[in-house]
């Protein structure tokens, strides 16, 4: 199953993340290594969506510096500062961001002319600290809602060594 690359398009968003995480499962079973968990999420969701870009920001100076990680898409930019852009919001106040129009977002990072929308939702470890944040992007405005929000803050629960699926 772990060689499949689901495509959820068209699938209602509950159902399409439940079948994700029940994936995510399967794929990392085993694995602990969060970059591989990273890289992993990162093309699954991606391609299960078509989105613009999906991947992640490391923390690598806590409260102060996010870097680039495994991601699918055009070049990210390198590195945000906490409380800058949407990423560096979202990695300041520990919560998920969803942004219907990214031209309307004081402070807005383009990476990518083409993004009209944006989620970025908080990577905590195992020890509670702040691991990472998740950036999605769409071309479309308002491509991402509630539905959105819970099922990538599920998602990334695989990050705190609890199994993807394993919350209702």
């Amino acid at each position: 199953m772990s060689e499949v690359t689901l495509d959820l398009r068209g699938v209602p968003k509950p159902q399409a993340y439940e079948e994700l995480r029940e994936h995510v499962t399967h794929a990392l079973a085993g694995v602990d290594d969060p970059i591989a968990g990273m890289a992993t999420i990162s093309a699954l969701l991606h391609h299960a969506f078509g989105h613009l870009w999906t991947g992640f920001y490391r923390v690598v100076e806590p409260s102060r510096l996010l870097r680039v990680g495994p991601y699918q898409g055009t070049l990210g930019c390198l590195e945000i500062a906490f409380g800058r852009g949407v990423c560096g919001t979202a990695a300041a106040e520990g919560r998920t961001v969803v942004v219907e129009d990214v031209n309307a977002f004081p402070g807005h990072i383009t990476c990518d002319a083409r993004s009209a929308s944006e989620i970025v939702v908080p990577v905590w470890g195992p020890d509670g600290r702040l691991l990472a944040v998740l950036d999605i992007d769409s071309s479309e405005r308002a491509a991402f809602d509630d539905d959105d929000r819970v099922g990538l803050e599920r998602l990334v629960e695989w990050f705190a060594g609890a199994p993807a699926g394993s919350h209702g």
